[in-house]
């Protein structure tokens, strides 16, 4: 998205940037994951809006739901939710790839780098 897109609040949500990707990047021509580069880690993820939609209305485009987690160790200790206090959420990233294929390369989201 370019950075006027988003120089003012969005209507309805919030747009959050500064988040990474691990084990894959972003497709700015294809609009969603793709491979991440040889030798490369991390790669800055796109300007995501989160907006509130009715389930009904959410996009039937094949996606990933991709863990967040605060850190790169992607452990924690146990909340009551059942999830380590590392993990913020999931989103949901347009793919033309399977879910599976992003499980096995444990591809997610980082809020941090370790460096």
């Amino acid at each position: 998205m370019p950075r006027n897109d988003y120089a003012q609040p969005p209507k309805d949500g919030v747009y959050v940037r500064g988040l990474f990707l691990e084990g894959a990047k972003w497709d700015k021509t294809t609009n969603e994951l793709a491979e991440s580069d040889p030798k490369v880690l991390f790669s800055l993820a796109p300007v995501l809006l989160f907006r509130p939609v009715k389930k009904i209305e959410m996009s039937q485009r094949s996606s990933y739901s991709c863990p967040v987690y605060k850190t790169s160790e992607r452990r924690g200790t146990l909340s009551t939710t059942g999830h380590s206090t590392n993990f913020i959420c999931f989103i949901r990233l347009p793919t033309s790839r399977l879910e599976a294929h992003w499980v096995a390369r444990g591809v997610a989201m980082l809020s941090q780098l370790d460096d």
